[in-house]
């Protein structure tokens, strides 16, 4: 009896003992003090980088010839006639090489949801341009023989440009990817040039004097030197280079993407596309395609 009664003692006063050093916490209820591991990552603050890729600028021209030719030629026969002014085509180019610059932004994070707004400036330097030559002769309403000879070169230089752009990223831990949108400004060169040679002599004069006895004097215009015997053996002037270069400043749209690795707290990586269309510009259009990388420190 006695050794029964010291078994059932001690069963009854280790029992209790036991059972606190067990954690049955995933039976339990909600417990109101229970405070959610932290982000890995915290996206928000300020932050500065550099970048570099790879753009291709569409380049296009629109009617960069046509204004020039026709002030060039205009109460002209060559013009209200022959419509000289449409003769040249400019025709769009491409133009690809590296890009590199800088951006600075700031973040901010609303539990897995990231807004913010950056900065970035972008070195291209490239340009492109296009060329045509066209020569035409016509028997114009007043008798002469008009010839119209043009050359017209256009270019474009895309020099530099910086963008501001709203983000918007939706963060899994230390990977964020990201949109973006926003404006363009930036800086470039224009150049319209058109080598414009007019010239003609009164045909109808000239034929008259091979089976006539009596030559007629045959009027002419253009020339810097004038055979009446042979007008066709006659020296055109050179031709006249009218046109200018021109700096200017365009503006337009950005909008783009990509994504951005925190490898820590304060140093992400990052890869993104993006593209900008720029406003017409002195008759010229230019539009880039950006893939580039980059790295930055976030304070």
């Amino acid at each position: 009896m006695r050794i029964a009664t010291l078994a059932l003692l001690t069963s009854v006063l280790v029992s209790p003992a036991l059972a606190a050093d067990l954690d049955y916490g995933v039976l339990r209820g909600a417990d109101d003090d229970y405070v959610a591991p932290a982000p890995l990552v915290d996206w928000s603050g300020f932050y500065v980088g550099g970048h570099g890729g790879y753009s291709s600028a569409a380049l296009g021209f629109n009617n960069a010839f046509q204004s020039i030719v026709a002030n060039a030629l205009r109460y002209t026969a060559a013009e209200n006639e022959m419509n000289a002014s449409r003769f040249l085509t400019a025709r769009g180019t491409h133009s690809n090489g590296a890009s590199y610059g800088v951006f600075a932004g700031v973040n901010y994070q609303f539990e897995d949801v990231v807004v913010g707004l950056e900065a970035d400036y972008t070195y291209f330097g490239k340009s492109g341009s296009t060329f045509d030559e066209i020569g035409r002769v016509s028997t114009t309403k007043d008798g002469f023989l008009n010839t119209v000879y043009l050359a017209g070169e256009a270019s474009t230089k895309i020099q530099d440009y910086g963008t501001v752009r709203g983000r918007l990223g939706y963060a899994f831990d230390n990977i964020l990817p990201f949109i973006t949108g926003g404006m363009a400004l930036g800086r470039a060169t224009v150049s319209d040039t058109v080598a414009v040679q007019n010239y003609g002599y009164d045909n109808a004069a000239y034929t008259a004097n091979q089976t006539g006895s009596t030559k007629s004097f045959i009027n002419h215009f253009g020339y810097s030197n004038f055979l009446q015997s042979d007008p066709p053996g006659s020296t055109p002037a050179p031709p006249i280079v009218y046109g200018a270069t021109k700096k200017v400043t365009v503006v337009g749209l950005a909008v783009g993407g990509g994504i951005e690795y925190a490898i820590t707290s304060n140093f992400l990586l990052r890869g993104e596309y993006q593209y900008v269309l720029f406003n017409d510009f002195q008759g010229h259009k230019a539009e880039l395609n950006t893939v580039r990388g980059g790295a930055a420190i976030k304070f």
